[in-house]
């Protein structure tokens, strides 16, 4: 019997001051994303923070992965943004809850597993894709708007921007070797807040990016038609949404894995981001998935439990409601600064060292993924593509692998002693290992050492099999697992081979 799911392990020893800090230091970073990437698909700025507060929430208490910080991440709105344009924010609404259920329904039917799909040198292009992508989102606080057009800032401002990004990047490396009780992030945004309030230093806030003043989320039901017609213009856009948010949700709890050395559910990490998103659709919410750099943001700060992403949630809602004068006051360079140092941590330095020992097929897909994340910004799309070529490179590789042992016994039957799988890869240099017209009367094929896969291999061996009966000759099939007994068994009207009886061979996943 099953054990029952558990929300919250109490077993667990939590270190509140540094949970409580990182959760803080984790609602500071994420607030201006949040902002911007709102203001950039054209919504009004609190629906990005109404979705950090829920989706934070949400999957900080019920989801698969303490650790992990969710909020209104980039990926996920810039899908929505044709739907805004062309229908408006209500059918937005309707699509994030949409997307809510189909995520839900991955987690019910427990096809998170699927991110184990996802190859090492994928894992390390997208990481390093992505570390490439937040560096590059910090360049924008470098350029202000003159005259209607964004241009680089120049002269003084351009020095004091840099300078005080500058101060915090040292701040965060230099404070964990004074001491490491409290979140570096969090001491370098407060010392530059500061410096900047004492000394009246002009530059860029977060209240320059949009107004964070604002009550509890409301409830709002989407006005939209309910029909078919409502149903075929969301629809996409919830599919594609939900399956970036998967893909990003859980190849992060992969990479938090990795990190803590711990092991989170990806399933009910899905039921969590759903329910989040539901919840969104219903609350003014812009919808999102879980944010790599406010995860690495909050390991970095050593945050481990669930209490650090309610504590950055809860901040949010309090900054909406009461805090807003004060955090409109904080400096993006403080912010900037701090994501900088968050994209240089994410980069994994690693892959430099191990690239003239990787195949250069890996090598090859791990590049192209960081490419695709770089320059398309679509994080799912650079991931699906490196699965794909991996795949196809796996079965070519494979497919070179099939062999084939010859040698006739005692008896003048003919022995085929096959080596590696038969699959749709591997039919054609599996066909030329055959002499049809020269063999005897007789002829054996064994499968010890290979494995029927899928139907190629089937239709391989009905037409091998055809050819021999043309010729007079009999073949038989010879230790075959039982697994692939089924497989023939169940094509057996449209096949006709001959298994030759002999001892059971289990698969590598039974038990003997």
């Amino acid at each position: 019997m099953s054990s029952p799911i558990r929300f919250f392990d109490f077993s667990q020893k939590i270190n509140y001051k540094t949970e409580i800090l990182a959760g803080i230091t984790v609602a500071m970073t994420m607030m201006p994303e949040s902002l911007s990437f709102a203001i950039l698909a054209g919504f009004p700025p609190l629906v990005g923070l109404y979705a950090a507060f829920i989706m934070g929430l949400v999957t900080s208490i019920f989801g698969g992965r303490p650790g992990l910080i969710s909020g209104g991440a980039g990926a996920t709105v810039i899908v929505l943004i044709a739907l805004m344009k062309s229908n408006g924010i209500e059918y937005v609404f309707a699509a994030v809850a949409l997307a809510g259920i189909i995520q839900i329904l991955v987690g019910l039917f427990k096809l998170g597993k699927f991110v184990r799909l996802v190859p090492q040198s994928v894992m390390y292009g997208f990481v390093n894709g992505l570390a490439v992508v937040i560096f590059m989102a910090q360049l924008g606080q470098f350029k202000t708007v003159v005259d209607g057009e964004l241009t680089w800032l120049t002269g003084e401002p351009l020095l004091i921007m840099a300078g005080l990004v500058a101060l915090t990047i040292a701040i965060v490396i230099l404070f964990p070797k004074i001491t490491k009780a409290v979140p570096p992030s969090l001491v370098a945004i407060i010392v530059v807040f500061l410096i900047v309030l004492g000394f009246g230093i002009h530059t860029k806030t977060v209240s320059d990016i949009a107004s964070v003043s604002g009550g509890f989320p409301p409830f709002h039901i989407p006005n939209i038609p309910l029909n078919l017609e409502t149903l075929q213009i969301i629809f996409p856009y919830a599919l594609i949404m939900a399956g970036v948010g998967l893909t990003e949700g859980l190849l992060t709890l992969n990479l938090v894995d990795e990190i803590t050395g711990t092991r989170g559910n990806g399933n009910k990490e899905c039921i969590a981001q759903g329910s989040a998103n539901i919840l969104n659709g219903f609350f003014f919410g812009m919808g999102g998935c879980p944010m790599i750099a406010q995860t690495l943001v909050n390991l970095s700060a050593g945050a481990r439990a669930r209490l650090s992403g309610i504590i950055a949630s809860l901040t949010i809602l309090l900054i909406i409601l009461f805090g807003a004068p004060l955090i409109g006051q904080v400096p993006m360079a403080a912010l900037t600064g701090v994501m900088i140092m968050v994209a240089i941590g994410t980069f994994e330095w690693i892959s430099f060292k191990i690239f003239n020992k990787m195949p250069k097929q890996d090598v090859f897909v791990g590049i192209l993924v960081a490419v695709i994340t770089v320059w398309l910004h679509n994080l799912a799309l650079a991931v699906l593509i490196g699965v794909i070529i991996s795949a196809l490179v796996f079965a070519w590789e494979s497919a070179k692998r099939v062999r084939a042992r010859k040698y006739i016994d005692e008896n003048g039957v003919k022995h085929y002693e096959i080596y590696g799988p038969l699959f749709f890869g591997s039919v054609a240099t599996f066909n030329e290992k055959f002499d049809v017209l020269n063999d005897p009367e007789e002829v054996i094929i064994d499968f010890k050492e290979s494995k029927v896969t899928d139907m190629s291999a089937i239709e391989a061996l009905n037409k091998l099999t055809e050819r021999y009966n043309k010729a007079g000759k009999k073949l038989r099939l010879k230790h075959l697992s039982d697994d692939c007994r089924r497989l023939l068994k169940n094509a057996d009207e449209v096949i006709s081979v001959n298994i030759y009886e002999d001892p059971t061979y289990f698969v590598a996943t039974e038990k003997l």
